[in-house]
C-alpha cells in the first residue's frame, strides 16, 4: 500500500564511508547497507579510507566477495589513489580495473604532490574510470577544526579557511583539462569552488560535482558552541557559500546531493571539535 507515500527509483548514494574493513566499532557492511536501504537507497558508493586501505588487488576482491554476499543493494567500492593512502607511490590502478574497479578516491585527505596526482589521473584517463576528489590543501587547512571566520574567533577554535579547497578546486580542474580525466568534486563548501566549477563545466571539461545536505543546510553561524558534533570535513561555511551552493543545485553546476556517510563513535564525537573525530 503506497497511499501518502513518495514512489520514486532507489535513490543513489555517490559518497559513503563503511569503515568495514578495521573500523568496525563505527559500523559494518551489514549495518551501514541496511541503514542505506532504510533510507531508500539502492546503490552506494564507498570509499577507500579503511583498514586496510582498498589499494591491491587481494584487498579489493576479497572485499568485492563481501559485497556481493549483501542482497537488496549495489555497492560500488573505490580503491584509494595512492598505496596506503599515503600519497608516495600510485595503487595499481590498471591492473584493479582489470578486476572491475570503476572509480578511485583519496578520500579523507588530498595527494598534495601534484606531479603524483596527475600520473593518478593519467592511468585514470586511460582506464575511463572516474577519480573521486577531495579538494583541502592541508597546509592551508593547518589544524583547522571549523570555517574561519567570526564565529571561530568567537569559541576560540583555529579556522579552515575557504582557501584550502579552493587552492586543491583550481589545480585538480588544470590537471583534469591536461589529463582528460573524468573528476567528480566531492563535498562542495566554498563559493569560489561553486564559480570554478561554472567556469570548468563551460570549457566542456569532464567535471561533475557533489555537495552534501549539512553543507546545502546549515552555515557556520548555526554552530552553537565547541562540540565535536558539528565537526566535519570540510566544515560549515559562511551563509554566503551556502547560498551559492544552493544556487549551484538549482543552475545544475552541480551535479548530485551525497551525504558523505561517515559514522564514528560517540566517544568520538561527544568531545571538543579539538578533540573529535
Amino acid at each position: 500500500d503506497a497511499s501518502d507515500s513518495y514512489v520514486m527509483p532507489g535513490l543513489i548514494d555517490l559518497h559513503v564511508h563503511l569503515r568495514d574493513p578495521g573500523l568496525t566499532y563505527k559500523e559494518d557492511l551489514m549495518s551501514g547497507s541496511r541503514a542505506a536501504i532504510n533510507g531508500g537507497f539502492t546503490t552506494i558508493t564507498a570509499m577507500a579510507n579503511t583498514l586496510p586501505v582498498i589499494d591491491n588487488i587481494e584487498t579489493f576482491k576479497q572485499q568485492m566477495k563481501r559485497i556481493n554476499d549483501i542482497k537488496d543493494i549495489q555497492i560500488i567500492q573505490l580503491a584509494s589513489v595512492t598505496k596506503n593512502m599515503a600519497g608516495e607511490e600510485l595503487t595499481p590502478i590498471s591492473e584493479l580495473c582489470g578486476e572491475g574497479l570503476i572509480g578511485i578516491s583519496e578520500d579523507g585527505k588530498t595527494v598534495d604532490n601534484s606531479q603524483l596526482y596527475k600520473e593518478g589521473l593519467i592511468e585514470a584517463a586511460k582506464n575511463n574510470i572516474t577519480v573521486f576528489d577531495h579538494c583541502e590543501d592541508t597546509r592551508l587547512k593547518n589544524a583547522g577544526v571549523m570555517h574561519l571566520g567570526k564565529i571561530s574567533e568567537k569559541l576560540g577554535l583555529p579556522g579552515n579557511p575557504p582557501s584550502a579547497e579552493d587552492t586543491i578546486i583550481a589545480r585538480d580542474i588544470i590537471l583534469a583539462k591536461e589529463t582528460g580525466a573524468k573528476l567528480l568534486l566531492c563535498h562542495l563548501s566554498t563559493k569560489d569552488s561553486v564559480a570554478m566549477l561554472r567556469v570548468a563545466k563551460k570549457a566542456g571539461l569532464p567535471i561533475t560535482a557533489e555537495v552534501c545536505p549539512h553543507h546545502f543546510s546549515l552555515a557556520d553561524e548555526d554552530i552553537p558552541a565547541d562540540h565535536g558534533y558539528y565537526k566535519m570535513a570540510p566544515p560549515l561555511r559562511s551563509k554566503e557559500d551556502r547560498k551559492a551552493l544552493l544556487e549551484g543545485l538549482a543552475d545544475g553546476t552541480i551535479d548530485a546531493i551525497a551525504t558523505d556517510h561517515a559514522p564514528h563513535s560517540l566517544k568520538e564525537k561527544d568531545c571538543s571539535m579539538l578533540k573529535a573525530a
